[in-house]
Formats: structure tokens, C-alpha cells, sequence
């Protein structure tokens, strides 16, 4: 983060909210809210695969960090009706580790691996055999006394969350059956996630209050929460404990959320552009260079909502503000 600071408006997950989203997440289909593409594509696919008493074929779920890729893994599981092993890319360091993950799987069960893409190369050639013959040729030795061991492996679905799906290879992604994209979310998702969130915190929130949370939280339903969170302390401090939307609106204030969903860096980011380079174009790296992140920071973290939300222009010389972030800072936009 910024200057070494958390950042609030993050979609990236904590083990501060690690905590909170245990007790948060839905178990079943008809309690994820939002995502309706992606329940309806899903409630097909794993109501055929249990009609047929088969494994559900591979899924990759992909998009923004925070959106509920994890929980859909979870809810995916418990559908099927067995169990999950969760793990991630980087955590998968040798062919030994693949192996000792998935012979411990039983028949249907669900293996969910986080940040896919970055999985090693070597470990995704030992991984497609798995993947498609339920099987894994393992090398054992070294020189001329190596030996290749097949162990045969129970039907297994693999479920597998990236945010960027382009550094995924051809031939790992080919190999899911079933690929899902999730989306931002509008408003009024965000807002019954909101209100359940806030029933399960035994906060008292009125739907303005939180329609002005889910207004703020970057149609993500992580910040959504942790806004929340926030949000109930200062109602619990300044008020009553109940949240009402004056309340959430001066807690978001004191946060430096504004009513886009913008904050400090956001702010200094776009300003940055308006003021030091007419708006732009300008290239990623003199922007990085003028707030202090790193490029791929921007690209990866910043950029992608500012993008969605009109704010900002990628084109071939260089990122450019809009009218609409003009307007939104009080500047004059230059007709020219």
C-alpha cells in the first residue's frame, strides 16, 4: 500500500478480514447474492454432474480480487455435497506438494487453488494429466536410476481463482470446462449484502445507510464489508449504535471514502494527471513516478475501477482524465 499504509478501499484480502469473512460467507447458492450469470450457468452444471453421479467438470472463476471467488469455491463444494481442500499457486512450490495435495482427495471432492496463475510451469505439465486422466506421473531419482511412477487418482473437480486470467497459459486454461468470469457489482446487490452482513454483526442499519456504504465500496462485496465494519464503530462510539445514513456518511468521510467510491490515492492519482500533465496523455510509469506506487500497483489495483467508472482513458500514448473526473474535482474541463 501506499506510504506503508493499509488501504481501506483495497479488494485485495487481510487476515484482519480473513477473520470477519469466515462468519460472513453464504454456504449454498441461494444465499450468494449477485453474480446471477454465474449462479444460473452453476446450478445447471452441478444439477446435471449430481444427476449423473459425476465430479463437477473444472471450473475457473476469474475477475477482480474481492468479488467472492473463494466463497463460490466453498458454495460449490457444499452443492456437491463434499468436501473442499483449499491451497494457492505460489504455495505449490514441487511436484511432491501437487502430489500430496490431491492423492488426499476423495472421490468428487473439490480442490480450489487460489492465485493459479501463478503456479510454476513444471508444476502445470504435472498437473494436466491430473486434471484430465485423474492421474499423476511422478519422476522419482535422479540420473540414470530415474523412474517415472503413475498413481492413480480419484474423479476430482479443480477449482481455480485467478484475477488476471491473461497470464494464465493456453493449455492450463483450455482445460477448464468451465470458465466463469465475475463482475463488479451494482448497487443494489451490494446493498443486501450490506444489510445480511450487518443482521450477522447484530448492527441495527437502515437501507439508506446501507445503500450508502455499497454506493462507496467499488462494487466489490469485500470492501463492502470492511467499509461496514468501520462504519458500526463509529456508530457505536459517536451514536447509538444503530447505523443510519448520517452516520455512515460522516464515518465514510472521516475515512476519505467519497460518494464515487474514491479515495485518498484515487484522488491524488487523478488530480496528479489534471494538474502536473493537462489531464494527459501520460504515460503508467511517470504516473507511478509522481505518486510513489509502483506501475504494475497502478495498473493492477487503481486503474480497474477508475477505468469501469469513467474516470480515466487508456489509450495507445498514454492514460488520459475524462470530463466526468474533471467535473468530479471542480476543475474546468479544456474543450480543445
Amino acid at each position: 500500500m501506499a506510504d506503508g499504509v493499509e488501504r481501506v478501499l483495497s479488494g485485495e484480502v487481510s487476515q484482519f478480514d480473513e477473520r470477519f469473512e469466515q462468519s460472513l460467507r453464504p454456504q449454498f447458492l441461494h444465499q450468494y447474492i449477485g453474480q446471477e450469470k454465474v449462479k444460473d450457468n452453476l446450478s445447471i452444471f452441478i444439477e446435471a454432474a449430481k444427476g449423473r453421479s459425476e465430479s463437477l467438470d473444472h471450473v475457473l472463476l476469474y475477475g477482480p480480487p474481492g468479488l467472492g471467488k473463494t466463497t463460490l469455491a466453498t458454495v460449490i463444494a457444499n452443492e456437491m455435497d463434499v468436501n473442499v481442500r483449499m491451497t494457492s499457486g505460489p504455495a505449490i512450490e514441487r511436484a511432491g506438494d501437487l502430489a500430496a495435495v490431491v492423492s488426499s482427495l476423495e472421490p468428487g471432492d473439490v480442490l480450489f487453488i487460489d492465485e493459479i496463475h501463478r503456479l510454476n510451469r513444471a508444476i502445470e505439465e504435472v498437473l494436466y494429466p491430473a486434471m484430465e486422466d485423474f492421474c499423476l506421473d511422478i519422476i522419482v531419482g535422479t540420473g540414470p536410476s530415474a523412474r517415472s511412477i503413475r498413481l492413480d487418482l480419484p474423479p476430482f473437480t479443480l477449482i481455480g481463482a485467478t484475477t488476471r486470467a491473461g497470464s494464465l497459459s493456453a493449455p492450463l486454461r483450455d482445460r477448464f470446462g468451465v470458465p466463469l468470469r465475475l463482475e463488479y457489482y451494482d448497487v443494489n446487490p451490494l446493498t443486501e449484502i450490506v444489510i445480511r452482513s450487518a443482521g450477522l454483526f447484530d448492527v441495527e442499519i437502515d437501507e439508506q445507510a446501507a445503500g450508502e456504504i455499497a454506493r462507496r465500496s467499488r462494487g466489490t462485496p469485500r470492501i463492502a464489508n470492511r467499509l461496514l465494519r468501520r462504519v458500526r464503530d463509529f456508530a457505536q462510539v459517536k451514536g447509538n449504535g444503530q447505523i443510519t445514513a448520517g452516520i455512515a456518511a460522516e464515518a465514510l468521510e472521516l475515512l476519505q471514502v467519497d460518494s464515487h467510491g474514491l479515495d485518498y490515492i484515487d484522488h491524488k492519482l487523478l488530480t496528479g494527471m489534471i494538474e502536473r500533465f493537462r489531464g494527459g496523455p501520460v504515460g503508467i510509469d511517470t504516473i507511478a513516478a509522481s505518486i510513489g506506487e509502483e506501475s504494475v500497483t497502478i495498473e493492477d489495483v487503481y486503474e480497474p475501477y477508475l477505468l469501469q467508472i469513467g474516470f480515466l482513458q487508456r489509450t495507445p500514448r498514454g492514460r488520459i482524465a475524462t470530463r466526468m473526473a474533471y467535473e468530479h474535482f471542480g476543475y474546468n474541463y479544456p474543450e480543445e
